[in-house]
Order: C-alpha cells, then sequence, then structure tokens
C-alpha cells in the first residue's frame, strides 16, 4: 500500500465538469488589470469615509502617531494596534464606604477640589474611565474592576486620618466579591502622590497583588520596602496644571532660547533635601546661570500660577531634582514651557518607557555630581541640539495630558494600553476554588453566586 506521502506527491483534484481551456486574450488583460484599479481605488474610498466612526479608529492610534518619527524617539507600535478592554468602575454608592474615601467623613469635600493640584491624577482618571468606551457596566464580562478614590486629597483637606483610612479600605474590599475572587489582582488603584499606596497603611496585606496606578515608582527614603512592582503596577505621569495643557490659549507660552535669560533653573522648595540644597547654593555663587528663587507658596506675596510658568520658561533647562520622594512635577511641567528637562533623582521612575525614549527628550544626570560641572555641562549644548530636543518632547507630550479615549494621544490612552497588558483571562487566590464542572467556589463550597459580603479577604 503506497504511503500517505508518496500518495499526496502525485495528488490531482479533478472537477466533475469537463475542464475547458479558454484563451487569455490582450482584452481579458485589460479588463483584469482595470478591475484590480478600481477595487483598490474604491478600498481607499471606503476606509476615508469610515473616517473617526470606525471602531479600530477609536480604539488605535491615528495614522500620524502610528508612523515612526524620523528619530524614534517615540514607537506606539509597541502598544499594538488595536484596544480590546473592559472595565467595570465601582459606582459610589454601591459599596458602603467608598463615599468615605472620596468625600471624607462629613460628606463635604469635592470632587472639583481634588482635581486641582498635582494630584488631581485621582479625580481625573475616575471621570475619563466613567466616559470611557471601555467601562462595562456587567461585572461578568469585566476585564478590570476600577475602585474609585480621592484618598490623598481627603486625607490633606482632614476628611479623614490614616486610621480612618485604613479601616475604611479594609470595610470596602470586603464587599466585593469579585476582589476576593481574583486575590484583587484584577482591581485597579489610584495613589496619586509620592506616598503610593502606603496611604493606605495595610496596603501591603490587602493589595498587594493589585494593579496601582501611581507616578512615584521609589519610596526607599523614608520606607523599607516600595509599594511600587515594576511588573504589575503603571507609573502615570502628573496632574499637570490644565491652564498650561490646553490648546489655547494657555497661560503662557515659550519663549524663543534667544530671549530666555538663564541657562537654568530650579524651582521648588529645599524640604532639607541634598540635591536641592546644593541647587540653591550653586544658584547663589552663579546667580546669571541658574535661577532658583525664593518661593512663597502662602501670603501676600504668595506665586501665582501664571507667574510660576513665566519663571519656569525663563531658561533652556528645567532642572528636576528628588524631593519627598523621586518623583517630580516639574519633569512634566517643562515640556509645556519648552524648557529640556534635566533629571537629578536617581531612583526615579518614568511612564510609558516601552514607547518612549527619554534620551532624545531630556537628560538624567547623576545626584551626586550636582555642581559646576553640571552647569559646564549643560552650557557646552549648542542651541541647534536644544532646539531639536524641544521640537521631540513637543511631539511627546500629549502623552502628559489627561484627555479621553477618544483623543489619539493622550496619558488616559497610554494607561489604557498599559493596563491591557495587565489583563488575564483566569483568576483565583487562596480563598477561591473550583469543581469539575468549572464552577468556582469558597473554602465551605458555596458557590460564587452566592458569596454574601463582608467575606473574609484573601
Amino acid at each position: 500500500m503506497a504511503s500517505i506521502n508518496s500518495g499526496n506527491k502525485g495528488t490531482r483534484f479533478f472537477s466533475p465538469h469537463p475542464h475547458h481551456h479558454t484563451i487569455c486574450t490582450r482584452t481579458h488583460q485589460i479588463a483584469a488589470l482595470a478591475l484590480v484599479v478600481a477595487t483598490f481605488f474604491l478600498t481607499r474610498l471606503f476606509d476615508h469615509s469610515l473616517g473617526p466612526c470606525s471602531s479600530s479608529f477609536r480604539n488605535s492610534f491615528s495614522d500620524a502617531i502610528q508612523r515612526s518619527d524620523p528619530d524614534d524617539v517615540v514607537r506606539f507600535g509597541g502598544y499594538g494596534s488595536l484596544l480590546s478592554l473592559k472595565i467595570y468602575v465601582y459606582d459610589e454608592g454601591e459599596i458602603e464606604g467608598l463615599k468615605l474615601l472620596m468625600y471624607g467623613r462629613e460628606g463635604k469635600i469635592s470632587a472639583d477640589a481634588c482635581v486641582k493640584g498635582q494630584w488631581g491624577t485621582q479625580v481625573k482618571i475616575h471621570r475619563l474611565l466613567l466616559q470611557s468606551t471601555f467601562r462595562t457596566r456587567k461585572k461578568e464580562e469585566a476585564d478590570l474592576f476600577f475602585v474609585p478614590s480621592y484618598v490623598k486629597c481627603v486625607r490633606m483637606m482632614g476628611g479623614l486620618n490614616d486610621k480612618e483610612i485604613n479601616q475604611t479600605y479594609v470595610k470596602v474590599l470586603s464587599q466585593m466579591p469579585y476582589f476576593r475572587l481574583s486575590g484583587g489582582c484584577n482591581h485597579i488603584f489610584v495613589f496619586p502622590s509620592g506616598a503610593g499606596a502606603h496611604l493606605f497603611k495595610s496596603w501591603a496585606t490587602y493589595i498587594n497583588r493589585s494593579i496601582i496606578l501611581t507616578p512615584e515608582g521609589d519610596r526607599t527614603d523614608k520606607r523599607d520596602t516600595s509599594a511600587f512592582n515594576t511588573w504589575k503596577d503603571i507609573i502615570i505621569p502628573g496632574n499637570i496644571d490644565d491652564g498650561m495643557t490646553a490648546h489655547k490659549p494657555r497661560l503662557v507660552d515659550p519663549l524663543p532660547l534667544s530671549r530666555r535669560k538663564y541657562l537654568a533653573n530650579y524651582l521648588g522648595r529645599a524640604q532639607g533635601k541634598v540635591g536641592r540644597l546644593r541647587l540653591i547654593d550653586l544658584a547663589k555663587e552663579y546667580p546669571d546661570k541658574l535661577e532658583s528663587p525664593v518661593l512663597k507658596f502662602s501670603g501676600p506675596d504668595k506665586l501665582g500660577r501664571t507667574e510660576y510658568f513665566q519663571h519656569l520658561r525663563n531658561a533652556k533647562f528645567c532642572l528636576a531634582p528628588r524631593g519627598e520622594s523621586s518623583w517630580t512635577l516639574r519633569f512634566y511641567e517643562s515640556f509645556f514651557v519648552e524648557c529640556v528637562p534635566v533629571l537629578l533623582s536617581d531612583q526615579v521612575e518614568l511612564p510609558f518607557q516601552n514607547v518612549v525614549d527619554y534620551t532624545r527628550i531630556s537628560i538624567k544626570w547623576p545626584s551626586t555630581r550636582i555642581g559646576k560641572e553640571l552647569l559646564d555641562y549643560l552650557e557646552s549644548i549648542p542651541d541647534k541640539k536644544i532646539e531639536e530636543m524641544i521640537a521631540r518632547g513637543r511631539r511627546v507630550r500629549c502623552l502628559w495630558v489627561y484627555a479621553p479615549d477618544s483623543e489619539a494621544c493622550s496619558a488616559f490612552r497610554g494607561i489604557l494600553w498599559e493596563l491591557e497588558k495587565k489583563v488575564r483571562r483566569f483568576h483565583q487566590s487562596a480563598e477561591t476554588f473550583w469543581l469539575h464542572n468549572g464552577s468556582v467556589v469558597n473554602r465551605d463550597l458555596e458557590d460564587f453566586g452566592k458569596w454574601k459580603p463582608p467575606m473574609p479577604l484573601p
């Protein structure tokens, strides 16, 4: 008997109908070519007619942004081409205790008050998710779950103390069956300040598997361990003043390099930090090169928003040293006054590192070498190179702006792409079990649909 392989070698397929050979004339060739050309133009016309209404347009970066920049400063292709994500947002009235984390014990702290300042991301991300096309109202179909909380603002405004924050978080989590089901790994929390997840004192016990959105990737100056985990958490940009991120008019516009008075500036308080103290002393020694004015944030001489950015735009380089923690809002602000940011924070983590090449738009200098050497180095950089870095930063800064997901490039869209990579098909925890028929049960063999709060947390 012949083998299958040898049989395949000579396999022929015959039609049940007689096979007639048709002579291919020049007329046939011209007609075929015309058909190909017509198909091409009709396809192009159809694609353009879909415009922004097509789902692929809404879910992907725009054509202009997907094209690689000549110098590859940003590679949006690193995110793929299509978002497929469903996020459930817990309603503030759905879980007892959520309102406390959002408005304080008396409910008097408003979201509008919390959206201002560098910690406003806690409100902006929540609001953007509520309006997002990637939001689902069905828990059973959700890939991820968002837990709203304005706890940094609430704490700063006296709405809750540390003990109350801790107790409230634990109470909230105990009422979430899907949190227990996954051990929290599909739940998202925003901690918008340098303290990171440490705002929730028991974070390491309860949300150590959850996705944390924070601008802070290091907290080693005050804690034994960092709450940031590279493999599950996401670094987000700080909240820049809306007056600077608006298309037009802005609080201030950038100055041409030739009109800038200083080589570099540092606008901030000393806070007893070595790097900042060195910069302040350096400014006193070289006042014609480095500006570091005494800033007043209260009283009659308080520095206003406009005055702050007017100072910031008056130098070629904006110095961003470490403060209470490694991240600094000044890094992001510098892109909107178009000065080149100089990071002086060794442990800093930056957002969207898989698509942005920060060596093309910024400088990172060792914090241990702050001195005249730094000024000499900055002074040696030709204006042409500075202009090139500024131009590249101009193309990337849309990633620092919190805008709806309808915008092709924004901080929110970047966060969604990062979240897409966190989605798992399967979830389980130490308190989750499953049976032969696929049903998920708890330790008492109760089906998931019958779990009732409060539940023991994994």
